[in-house]
């Protein structure tokens, strides 16, 4: 096993990104030695693959589509079938094989009956050499393979296998999922309207301003004791803050030594699952100061801690409820929204690929339509809406009930969302309300062949999963600020690893001869022969020596240890980690909820969606989380690279060569 220094290095490898649409009117090069003529077929110009929208009721396939100077000369001919549903299987890792590609019976004859006798030599050569051809066509062609793409910040990373191909349907959650929102201007104006109704509530918060880095997604209110608190992936509370105030380590320990986050009491626990609840938390903390300081009006009432957070909830949710928010957003979206053009390709290529995309948020007809128009619509080619991509739209969905529960169905009928009740739903329809379980009934799919999309760690993935057993997505945009970070950050890890591994080290020969001590003192033989013969004195004094050592590493290590994190968060740390090694809680969340988890859903167009999606190795003893071994796997990946990528200079910056 490697040292535990080496185990951390991270590098980013900055792989080039999906070619823009100008871009991708130049021809690209031919791949004429992968896809050339096999023995027993007619010899031609190998065929530019493209994959029509497949048609779930009859079998459909992939056609072979000539370039215009071929047209005369070769009529387009299919080669390939797709596997349906009634014909799957389970592959050995579990996944179905609906939707995987074969070479069709006709072809398959001519290549041998098998195809084998196209193939000379052991399959561990031939696929030696294909795997190194198939990279080199990848660069030529300028596109990043997907085993860089699992290692950059915009990577989408697995815990639980998942085959693409197998997917009949993906729903999409709407906000901060579809649409990405600036933090800054969203949830500050959602603090300002909460603070306004406060105000009127009768609190005193004049003075007080939206600090969004007060906060991180995966912490966890306390409402009985007004503390916002960061807890490992068992529970154990690592780091604290009461009001605005970072709790110091004995703090954190004399007031939770005995006690563990437990989720399902929600009287007590909240938890941050989106980034919508980064408005609500800063209320709360910023107003728990208000309490204590005696500022709160005793007209009021008796406050303690939970009625506090209960005035906040109310404060916040009128402010939704009344709609200012949202017609602010809806007049300027441009202020709030950040656009992002690969994300309706992204999407097209679902589609296109056969995959029927559903639209399922919580918002209202209004502001979907207003916010989507805004985010796709400019960005789809040949004059297409946004409504074009999706098999079915609903809204209002009232999740999470929407996967537990039948709310009434309506029909959305005119463009000014005219709506009536309605029975079932259809494909190609825009409702309000109803449930999974109907739009399972209708598409005739369910469990595993449908993926779900969205930011909310409960509402949308843990939900889907536990009701239905749909396949999860989480969307977490802050990953790509925290991979980042972990890679400007390397060289004080490095630095920190090495003084432990030291401190290990010093500490394992003293513990040694403090044994031997303690057996000679009971006239007992020490644990060796050689540990049995050293001088009294010599003994006394190596210990004493070891421990001054062990304290001054202590010196150096206990700062370094305090300031881990601060690149992402200078009061939380990590968003993935609780602690040097261990995982935190938002991270185990993830990994039992989310099948894939990535930051953006654009990210799929840097894949394909045949993607086979295999689950990553855990270090378990290392406690590493997904992103650590990703970073030190892409280090490992980087030294056999091309030329194309650079390691970090020694200030920790990723640099691209020219």
């Amino acid at each position: 096993m490697a040292d535990a220094a080496e185990l951390v290095r991270l590098i980013c490898l900055r792989a080039p990104l999906r070619r823009s649409p100008t871009q991708r009117s130049r021809p690209a090069p031919r791949p004429w030695r992968l896809l050339g003529a096999l023995p027993g077929l007619p010899r031609r110009p190998p065929l530019s693959l493209r994959c029509r929208a497949l048609d779930a009721s009859k079998p459909a396939a992939v056609e072979g589509e000539q370039s215009a100077e071929d047209d005369d000369e070769y009529e387009e001919e299919s080669y390939f079938s797709v596997t349906s549903s009634g014909l799957s299987q389970v592959d050995y890792l579990g996944q179905s094989t609906k939707g995987d590609l074969n070479v069709r019976r006709e072809h398959l004859e001519a290549l041998g009956g098998n195809g084998n006798s196209t193939l000379h030599g052991p399959i561990e050569e031939i696929a030696w050499k294909e795997a190194g051809e198939a990279e080199t066509l990848l660069r030529d062609l300028g596109i990043a393979d997907p085993f860089s793409m699992r290692h950059s910040p915009r990577g989408i990373f697995c815990t639980r296998t998942l085959n693409l191909r197998s997917i009949s349907v993906i729903g999409y959650d709407m906000d901060y999922t579809l649409i990405h929102y600036n933090v800054m201007a969203w949830e500050g104006r959602a603090y300002d309207y909460g603070m306004d109704n406060l105000k009127s509530m009768g609190f005193p918060v004049d003075g007080l301003k939206f600090d969004p880095d007060l906060v991180i997604r995966g912490l966890v209110i306390d409402k009985e004791k007004g503390n916002l608190v960061k807890p490992d992936r068992f529970g154990y509370i690592k780091r604290a803050m009461h009001g605005t105030q970072m709790l110091s380590t004995p703090a954190v320990s004399e007031i939770y030594g005995r006690e563990l986050v437990d989720l399902r009491k929600e009287s007590r626990w909240e938890f941050l699952n989106t980034l919508f609840s980064v408005s609500e938390a800063v209320m709360f903390m910023q107003m728990v100061d208000k309490l204590d300081q005696g500022l709160v009006p005793a007209e009021l009432g008796p406050l303690d801690y939970k009625g506090l957070y209960d005035a906040v909830y109310r404060a916040l949710f009128r402010a939704h409820v009344e709609g200012q928010l949202k017609s602010e957003i809806m007049a300027e979206p441009e202020r709030f929204v950040e656009p992002d053009p690969e994300l309706p390709l992204a999407l097209l290529d679902q589609k296109e690929a056969g995959k029927r995309l559903l639209l399922i948020t919580n918002s209202d007809y209004h502001y979907t339509n207003k916010m989507m128009n805004h985010a796709f619509n400019r960005f789809l080619p040949n004059d297409m809406g946004w409504r074009d991509l999706f098999e079915m739209v609903i809204v209002s969905a009232r999740k999470p009930e929407f996967f537990q529960l039948s709310h009434p169905l309506y029909e959305v009928v005119t463009n000014d969302g005219l709506m009536r009740p309605c029975f079932k739903v259809n494909s190609g329809g825009l409702y309000s309300g109803g449930s999974a379980q109907m739009v399972e009934k209708s598409l005739n799919i369910h469990g595993d062949e449908i993926l779900y999309v969205g930011d909310h760690i409960f509402t949308d993935v843990s939900q889907s999963k536990v009701h239905l057993r749909w396949r999860t997505a989480l969307i977490c945009r802050e990953l790509e600020d925290e991979f980042d970070a972990l890679v400007r950050s390397h060289a004080q890890k490095e630095k920190l690893l090495t003084l432990i591994q030291q401190k290990e080290i010093v500490g394992d020969l003293f513990n040694q001869l403090r044994l031997a001590l303690q057996r000679r003192t009971n006239s007992r033989p020490a644990q060796t022969l050689a540990a049995s013969c050293m001088d009294e004195q010599e003994l006394t004094e190596s210990m004493q020596k070891l421990l001054i050592v062990m304290q001054r590493l202590d010196e150096k290590i206990g700062p370094l240890l305090e300031s881990d994190g601060e690149l992402f968060n200078k009061r939380w740390g990590w968003l993935s980690r609780a602690g040097l090694w261990d995982k935190s809680h938002l991270t185990r969340q993830i990994e039992k909820y989310a099948d894939i988890y990535t930051s953006r859903v654009s990210n799929f167009l840097h894949y394909t969606p045949f993607m086979y999606f295999r689950s990553q190795e855990q270090n378990e003893h290392l406690h590493m989380t997904p992103i650590l071994i990703l970073g030190e796997t892409a280090l490992k990946f980087n030294e056999h690279a091309d030329a194309q990528f650079t390691r970090e200079d020694e200030h920790g910056g990723a640099k691209e060569k020219e």
